[in-house]
């Protein structure tokens, strides 16, 4: 079976998608995507624009909800998404509330260091592909911003509050079994996990951010640090992200 996942590098739902195939031990390949030009190759894969896309044997499936769900019908070991009845609700609001919230916050913080914002997402490209990127991010950065709901510093101020609102829940509802659905490790763990890495950094991970990172942002990263929320991110990468 051929299995090609199309990617960004640090996206919450990119990271979702390839935890997933590493669990189960789905052999594939990866293709890293910068933001932007990746719009008319997905497009027509998918007829829409969002990533990731995992393509098996030429069918394109948009999503990691989707993805994921697929990849627990052909490898079901470990399931992700039927292990617990509350995981699919957290994923859920994980995925569709906090994420995109986080995520407003995270661009725009990256989006003031416009250096560092291509060394973040057009990672794996070549060096022509950096330059061009780089070059034309000044006159692209009003659709990012657009895209991602990034209206103003009420929306960022937003992103704050969902960061810590997601922190809290994942530390108090993972208190009793060290899991948020259950007592093993599901779709809702890896949502939840998937999302907060934007800001917690886990080390030695896809998602530990290039070094060094812009003072403002790493600033935020630092103040996260001792909250249990951030224990249990690490944790469950340290115990569950196998690869």
């Amino acid at each position: 079976m051929d299995v090609e996942l199309l990617q960004f590098r640090y996206s919450p739902y990119n990271e979702k998608a390839r935890w997933a195939l590493d669990l189960k031990r789905v052999p594939h390949r990866r293709v890293d995507l910068m933001p932007g030009p990746h719009m008319a190759r997905v497009r027509r894969l998918t007829g829409q624009t969002a990533t990731p896309v995992l393509v098996i044997d030429g069918r394109a499936i948009a999503g990691s909800a989707a993805i994921v769900r697929e990849l627990d019908q052909l490898w079901p070991e470990p399931t992700l998404q039927a292990a617990a009845p509350a995981s699919t609700a957290i994923e859920t609001r994980f995925d569709d509330e906090f994420a995109p919230r986080i995520r407003r916050k995270v661009l725009a913080l990256l989006l003031e260091d416009h250096g560092y914002f291509c060394r973040i997402f057009a990672e794996g490209q070549n060096a022509a592909n950096r330059l061009i990127y780089r070059a034309l991010l000044p006159l692209a950065q009003g659709m990012v911003r657009r895209g991602n709901g990034i209206t103003g510093p009420s929306a960022i101020e937003d992103g704050e509050r969902a960061l810590q609102e997601a922190l809290t829940f994942v530390a108090e509802r993972s208190r009793a079994t060290g899991y948020l659905a259950g007592n093993s490790f599901t779709a809702a763990d890896l949502a939840a996990a998937s999302a907060l890495a934007m800001v917690v950094n886990p080390p030695n991970s896809t998602m530990t951010k290039p070094e060094p990172m812009p003072a403002v942002f790493a600033s935020w990263v630092a103040s996260i640090q001792a909250h249990p929320g951030t224990a249990w991110v690490k944790s469950i990468y340290s115990r569950n992200r196998t690869a």
